[in-house]
Protein backbone atom coordinates (compact mmCIF):
# COMPACT_ATOMS: atom_id res chain seq x y z
CA UNK A 1 0.00 0.00 0.00
CA UNK A 2 1.09 3.29 -1.08
CA UNK A 3 -1.48 5.30 1.01
CA UNK A 4 -2.25 7.48 -1.93
CA UNK A 5 -3.96 10.75 -0.86
CA UNK A 6 -7.07 11.32 -2.83
CA UNK A 7 -5.30 14.49 -4.07
CA UNK A 8 -2.22 12.63 -5.43
CA UNK A 9 -4.38 9.70 -6.81
CA UNK A 10 -6.98 12.02 -8.91
CA UNK A 11 -4.02 13.96 -9.96
CA UNK A 12 -2.52 11.16 -11.28
CA UNK A 13 -5.66 10.21 -12.60
CA UNK A 14 -6.71 13.11 -14.14
CA UNK A 15 -3.31 13.23 -15.72
CA UNK A 16 -3.87 10.53 -17.29
CA UNK A 17 -7.06 10.30 -18.69
CA UNK A 18 -6.27 13.84 -20.18
CA UNK A 19 -6.35 13.18 -23.91
CA UNK A 20 -8.66 11.02 -23.87
CA UNK A 21 -11.97 11.04 -25.95
CA UNK A 22 -15.40 11.03 -24.40
CA UNK A 23 -16.98 8.08 -26.04
CA UNK A 24 -16.17 4.23 -27.37
CA UNK A 25 -18.42 2.08 -29.70
CA UNK A 26 -21.51 3.56 -30.31
CA UNK A 27 -22.28 6.45 -28.17
CA UNK A 28 -20.92 4.30 -25.25
CA UNK A 29 -19.41 6.85 -23.23
CA UNK A 30 -15.76 7.37 -21.37
CA UNK A 31 -16.48 6.62 -17.45
CA UNK A 32 -13.05 6.56 -16.26
CA UNK A 33 -12.87 9.59 -14.81
CA UNK A 34 -15.81 9.39 -12.98
CA UNK A 35 -14.98 6.17 -11.62
CA UNK A 36 -11.49 7.68 -10.13
CA UNK A 37 -13.19 10.00 -8.53
CA UNK A 38 -15.99 7.54 -6.83
CA UNK A 39 -12.97 5.51 -6.30
CA UNK A 40 -10.86 7.99 -4.48
CA UNK A 41 -14.03 9.21 -2.29
CA UNK A 42 -15.06 5.71 -1.48
CA UNK A 43 -10.65 5.69 -0.40
CA UNK A 44 -9.61 3.29 -2.58
CA UNK A 45 -7.20 5.91 -3.83
CA UNK A 46 -4.59 3.28 -4.01
CA UNK A 47 -6.18 1.05 -6.54
CA UNK A 48 -6.85 4.29 -9.43
CA UNK A 49 -4.12 3.78 -11.07
CA UNK A 50 -4.15 0.00 -11.51
CA UNK A 51 -7.55 0.87 -12.08
CA UNK A 52 -7.15 3.25 -15.08
CA UNK A 53 -4.65 1.67 -17.06
CA UNK A 54 -7.13 -2.04 -17.00
CA UNK A 55 -9.85 0.64 -18.15
CA UNK A 56 -7.60 1.78 -21.11
CA UNK A 57 -6.86 -1.78 -22.33
CA UNK A 58 -10.33 -2.80 -22.35
CA UNK A 59 -11.95 0.35 -24.18
CA UNK A 60 -11.33 1.55 -27.43
CA UNK A 61 -11.77 5.44 -26.98
CA UNK A 62 -12.03 7.58 -30.07
CA UNK A 63 -9.86 10.30 -30.23
CA UNK A 64 -11.00 14.00 -29.34
CA UNK A 65 -12.93 15.20 -32.33
CA UNK A 66 -10.92 18.30 -34.20
CA UNK A 67 -12.00 21.74 -33.12
CA UNK A 68 -14.17 23.62 -35.51
CA UNK A 69 -14.15 26.75 -34.73
CA UNK A 70 -14.06 28.61 -31.16
CA UNK A 71 -17.96 29.82 -29.62
CA UNK A 72 -18.36 32.60 -27.76
CA UNK A 73 -19.38 32.06 -24.07
CA UNK A 74 -21.30 35.67 -24.00
CA UNK A 75 -22.62 35.17 -27.58
CA UNK A 76 -26.09 33.68 -26.57
CA UNK A 77 -26.44 33.49 -30.54
CA UNK A 78 -23.08 32.12 -30.79
CA UNK A 79 -23.29 29.47 -28.80
CA UNK A 80 -26.97 28.22 -28.74
CA UNK A 81 -27.02 26.79 -32.17
CA UNK A 82 -24.38 24.58 -30.58
CA UNK A 83 -26.24 22.80 -27.83
CA UNK A 84 -26.73 19.05 -28.53
CA UNK A 85 -24.09 19.05 -31.34
CA UNK A 86 -21.68 16.65 -30.55
CA UNK A 87 -19.44 17.71 -33.78
CA UNK A 88 -18.69 20.54 -31.49
CA UNK A 89 -17.81 18.66 -28.15
CA UNK A 90 -14.33 20.00 -28.80
CA UNK A 91 -15.20 23.73 -29.56
CA UNK A 92 -17.13 23.46 -26.15
CA UNK A 93 -14.70 22.19 -23.65
CA UNK A 94 -12.30 24.42 -25.26
CA UNK A 95 -14.65 27.24 -24.51
CA UNK A 96 -14.88 26.04 -20.78
CA UNK A 97 -11.50 25.83 -20.34
CA UNK A 98 -10.76 29.55 -21.00
CA UNK A 99 -14.24 30.42 -18.96
CA UNK A 100 -12.81 28.75 -16.17
CA UNK A 101 -9.03 30.35 -16.75
CA UNK A 102 -10.03 33.24 -16.44
CA UNK A 103 -13.27 33.02 -13.90
CA UNK A 104 -14.27 31.22 -10.66
CA UNK A 105 -15.65 27.90 -10.91
CA UNK A 106 -18.06 28.71 -9.17
CA UNK A 107 -19.31 31.58 -11.34
CA UNK A 108 -18.97 29.64 -14.49
CA UNK A 109 -21.17 27.02 -12.53
CA UNK A 110 -23.82 29.34 -11.57
CA UNK A 111 -23.72 30.84 -14.82
CA UNK A 112 -23.73 27.48 -17.32
CA UNK A 113 -26.37 25.06 -14.72
CA UNK A 114 -29.42 26.99 -15.95
CA UNK A 115 -28.73 27.12 -19.47
CA UNK A 116 -27.66 23.17 -19.45
CA UNK A 117 -30.37 21.77 -16.64
CA UNK A 118 -33.09 21.32 -18.57
CA UNK A 119 -31.33 19.31 -21.14
CA UNK A 120 -29.53 16.87 -18.68
CA UNK A 121 -31.04 13.41 -20.14
CA UNK A 122 -28.71 13.52 -23.17
CA UNK A 123 -26.40 10.22 -23.54
CA UNK A 124 -28.60 8.96 -20.34
CA UNK A 125 -27.59 11.80 -18.09
CA UNK A 126 -23.67 11.47 -18.30
CA UNK A 127 -22.91 15.12 -19.47
CA UNK A 128 -24.40 15.99 -15.68
CA UNK A 129 -22.60 13.09 -14.23
CA UNK A 130 -19.35 13.86 -15.36
CA UNK A 131 -19.84 17.61 -14.29
CA UNK A 132 -20.86 16.51 -10.72
CA UNK A 133 -17.52 14.28 -9.85
CA UNK A 134 -15.55 17.19 -11.58
CA UNK A 135 -17.19 19.84 -8.90
CA UNK A 136 -16.88 17.38 -5.98
CA UNK A 137 -12.83 17.31 -6.99
CA UNK A 138 -12.70 20.92 -7.71
CA UNK A 139 -14.83 21.94 -4.49
CA UNK A 140 -12.37 19.85 -2.42
CA UNK A 141 -9.09 20.98 -3.69
CA UNK A 142 -10.34 24.27 -2.35
CA UNK A 143 -7.66 27.28 -2.83
CA UNK A 144 -4.63 25.00 -4.08
CA UNK A 145 -3.65 24.49 -7.91
CA UNK A 146 -6.21 22.83 -9.36
CA UNK A 147 -5.64 23.29 -12.92
CA UNK A 148 -6.21 19.37 -13.83
CA UNK A 149 -9.89 19.64 -11.80
CA UNK A 150 -10.43 22.59 -13.85
CA UNK A 151 -10.30 20.75 -16.91
CA UNK A 152 -12.05 17.50 -15.86
CA UNK A 153 -14.94 20.06 -15.27
CA UNK A 154 -14.26 21.42 -18.66
CA UNK A 155 -14.33 18.46 -20.31
CA UNK A 156 -17.87 17.83 -18.31
CA UNK A 157 -19.93 20.62 -18.81
CA UNK A 158 -18.57 20.39 -22.73
CA UNK A 159 -20.02 17.31 -22.75
CA UNK A 160 -23.17 17.94 -21.22
CA UNK A 161 -23.43 20.82 -23.97
CA UNK A 162 -22.90 19.10 -27.05
CA UNK A 163 -25.07 15.80 -25.64
CA UNK A 164 -28.08 17.90 -24.88
CA UNK A 165 -31.25 16.74 -25.38
CA UNK A 166 -33.30 19.48 -27.42
CA UNK A 167 -36.36 17.34 -26.91
CA UNK A 168 -36.40 17.00 -23.17
CA UNK A 169 -35.51 20.16 -22.81
CA UNK A 170 -38.57 21.63 -24.20
CA UNK A 171 -40.61 19.15 -22.26
CA UNK A 172 -38.46 20.04 -18.88
CA UNK A 173 -39.49 23.80 -19.77
CA UNK A 174 -42.85 23.37 -20.64
CA UNK A 175 -43.41 21.61 -17.30
CA UNK A 176 -41.26 24.59 -15.66
CA UNK A 177 -43.79 27.31 -17.32
CA UNK A 178 -46.42 25.08 -15.73
CA UNK A 179 -45.42 25.02 -12.44
CA UNK A 180 -44.45 29.02 -12.23
CA UNK A 181 -44.88 30.67 -10.00
CA UNK A 182 -46.24 27.55 -7.86
CA UNK A 183 -46.36 27.40 -3.89
CA UNK A 184 -44.06 28.63 -1.52
CA UNK A 185 -41.82 25.75 -0.60
CA UNK A 186 -39.65 25.16 2.48
CA UNK A 187 -36.00 25.94 2.38
CA UNK A 188 -34.19 22.67 1.73
CA UNK A 189 -37.16 21.30 -0.57
CA UNK A 190 -35.30 20.50 -3.29
CA UNK A 191 -32.67 18.72 -1.12
CA UNK A 192 -35.70 16.51 0.50
CA UNK A 193 -37.04 15.53 -3.25
CA UNK A 194 -33.99 14.71 -4.33
CA UNK A 195 -32.94 12.50 -1.35
CA UNK A 196 -36.55 10.83 -1.80
CA UNK A 197 -36.20 10.70 -6.01
CA UNK A 198 -32.88 8.55 -5.18
CA UNK A 199 -34.10 6.22 -2.59
CA UNK A 200 -36.98 5.49 -4.95
CA UNK A 201 -34.95 4.89 -7.91
CA UNK A 202 -32.83 2.57 -6.13
CA UNK A 203 -35.74 0.24 -4.44
CA UNK A 204 -37.28 0.57 -8.19
CA UNK A 205 -34.26 -1.04 -9.53
CA UNK A 206 -33.77 -3.56 -7.04
CA UNK A 207 -36.58 -5.34 -7.57
CA UNK A 208 -37.47 -5.00 -11.25
CA UNK A 209 -36.33 -7.09 -13.29
CA UNK A 210 -34.05 -5.56 -16.80
CA UNK A 211 -32.84 -6.87 -19.74
CA UNK A 212 -29.49 -5.55 -19.58
CA UNK A 213 -28.10 -4.49 -16.25
CA UNK A 214 -26.77 -1.02 -17.06
CA UNK A 215 -29.02 1.76 -18.33
CA UNK A 216 -31.37 1.78 -15.28
CA UNK A 217 -28.81 2.51 -13.03
CA UNK A 218 -29.18 5.97 -14.56
CA UNK A 219 -32.15 6.83 -13.15
CA UNK A 220 -30.41 6.53 -9.98
CA UNK A 221 -26.97 8.30 -10.75
CA UNK A 222 -28.46 11.24 -12.98
CA UNK A 223 -30.57 12.46 -9.91
CA UNK A 224 -27.51 11.60 -7.28
CA UNK A 225 -25.71 13.94 -9.64
CA UNK A 226 -27.76 16.75 -9.02
CA UNK A 227 -27.95 16.46 -5.45
CA UNK A 228 -24.04 15.99 -5.27
CA UNK A 229 -24.10 19.43 -6.97
CA UNK A 230 -26.93 21.41 -5.20
CA UNK A 231 -24.97 22.77 -2.29
CA UNK A 232 -22.85 24.78 -4.82
CA UNK A 233 -25.89 26.48 -6.65
CA UNK A 234 -28.31 29.32 -5.60
CA UNK A 235 -31.49 29.12 -3.86
CA UNK A 236 -33.12 29.82 -7.00
CA UNK A 237 -31.56 26.81 -9.09
CA UNK A 238 -32.55 24.24 -6.85
CA UNK A 239 -35.89 23.14 -7.37
CA UNK A 240 -35.50 23.33 -11.13
CA UNK A 241 -32.58 21.39 -10.52
CA UNK A 242 -35.07 18.74 -8.94
CA UNK A 243 -37.81 18.81 -11.33
CA UNK A 244 -35.57 18.24 -14.12
CA UNK A 245 -33.80 15.12 -12.62
CA UNK A 246 -37.28 13.86 -11.95
CA UNK A 247 -38.25 13.81 -15.43
CA UNK A 248 -35.34 12.00 -16.56
CA UNK A 249 -35.42 9.29 -13.99
CA UNK A 250 -39.45 9.14 -14.60
CA UNK A 251 -38.19 8.80 -18.05
CA UNK A 252 -35.43 6.10 -17.91
CA UNK A 253 -37.59 4.11 -15.41
CA UNK A 254 -40.79 4.02 -17.61
CA UNK A 255 -38.40 3.16 -21.18
CA UNK A 256 -36.32 0.10 -19.44
CA UNK A 257 -38.16 -0.86 -16.82
CA UNK A 258 -40.11 -4.58 -17.56
CA UNK A 259 -41.81 -4.32 -14.34
CA UNK A 260 -44.43 -1.61 -13.13
CA UNK A 261 -45.71 -0.02 -9.77
CA UNK A 262 -44.20 0.96 -6.73
CA UNK A 263 -40.22 -0.52 -5.67
CA UNK A 264 -40.45 -1.94 -2.43
CA UNK A 265 -36.54 -2.61 -1.31
CA UNK A 266 -36.54 -6.89 -1.59
CA UNK A 267 -36.46 -8.39 1.99
CA UNK A 268 -32.86 -10.48 0.99
CA UNK A 269 -29.86 -9.14 3.31
CA UNK A 270 -27.19 -7.42 1.51
CA UNK A 271 -23.82 -6.97 2.42
CA UNK A 272 -22.00 -4.46 4.67
CA UNK A 273 -21.21 -0.68 3.44
CA UNK A 274 -17.64 -2.31 3.43
CA UNK A 275 -17.92 -5.24 2.06
CA UNK A 276 -20.68 -3.54 -0.62
CA UNK A 277 -17.82 -1.23 -1.96
CA UNK A 278 -14.78 -3.97 -1.92
CA UNK A 279 -17.05 -6.30 -4.33
CA UNK A 280 -17.88 -3.31 -6.53
CA UNK A 281 -14.28 -2.18 -6.73
CA UNK A 282 -13.15 -5.64 -7.22
CA UNK A 283 -15.46 -6.38 -10.43
CA UNK A 284 -14.13 -3.06 -11.69
CA UNK A 285 -16.97 -2.13 -13.52
CA UNK A 286 -17.90 1.57 -13.38
CA UNK A 287 -21.35 1.46 -12.94
CA UNK A 288 -21.03 -1.04 -10.04
CA UNK A 289 -18.26 1.54 -8.43
CA UNK A 290 -20.02 4.52 -8.88
CA UNK A 291 -23.35 3.37 -7.63
CA UNK A 292 -21.68 1.73 -4.38
CA UNK A 293 -20.76 5.01 -4.39
CA UNK A 294 -24.09 6.69 -4.94
CA UNK A 295 -25.41 4.54 -1.84
CA UNK A 296 -22.71 4.90 0.22
CA UNK A 297 -23.36 8.89 -0.01
CA UNK A 298 -27.07 8.85 0.45
CA UNK A 299 -26.95 6.39 3.29
CA UNK A 300 -25.05 9.18 5.38
CA UNK A 301 -27.44 11.98 4.12
CA UNK A 302 -30.85 9.65 4.79
CA UNK A 303 -30.54 5.84 6.15
CA UNK A 304 -32.63 3.52 3.58
CA UNK A 305 -32.04 0.11 2.74
CA UNK A 306 -32.67 0.97 -1.03
CA UNK A 307 -29.60 2.04 -1.37
CA UNK A 308 -27.21 -0.70 -0.77
CA UNK A 309 -30.42 -3.32 -2.10
CA UNK A 310 -29.28 -1.52 -5.49
CA UNK A 311 -25.60 -1.25 -5.41
CA UNK A 312 -25.66 -4.99 -4.34
CA UNK A 313 -28.08 -6.20 -7.03
CA UNK A 314 -26.30 -4.16 -9.69
CA UNK A 315 -22.67 -5.39 -8.76
CA UNK A 316 -24.36 -8.66 -8.83
CA UNK A 317 -26.60 -8.74 -12.09
CA UNK A 318 -23.19 -6.77 -13.74
CA UNK A 319 -20.78 -9.80 -12.82
CA UNK A 320 -23.43 -11.95 -14.45
CA UNK A 321 -23.45 -9.73 -17.24
CA UNK A 322 -19.87 -9.29 -17.91
CA UNK A 323 -18.89 -13.28 -17.66
CA UNK A 324 -21.18 -13.65 -20.78
CA UNK A 325 -20.58 -9.97 -22.93
CA UNK A 326 -16.74 -8.68 -23.86
CA UNK A 327 -17.74 -5.17 -23.60
CA UNK A 328 -20.73 -3.15 -23.09
CA UNK A 329 -21.19 1.19 -21.69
Amino acid sequence: MTGLTYTDAMSGALDRLRSIGYEHGTMLVNHAPMAAEAMATLGYADDIATWVEDNLAHRRYKDLPTPRFPLSATDESDWRPALGDFDRVTDWWEMFDRELAEKPWQEVLNLWWPRLVSGMSGVMTHGVIRTAHAVRAIARAGESDNALYRKELAHGLGYWAARYSLSDAQAVDAELRRGTPGPARPEGAAYTALDELVADACGHYATVQTGHPVPLIHAITGPAAVRLVLPHLPADLQWTSYLAARHCSDGIRGYYSSSRGPATAPAAAVPREDQLIAEAVELGDEHAIKLAEVAVRHQALRPDDRYAAAANAATTRLRKFLSAHSFYD
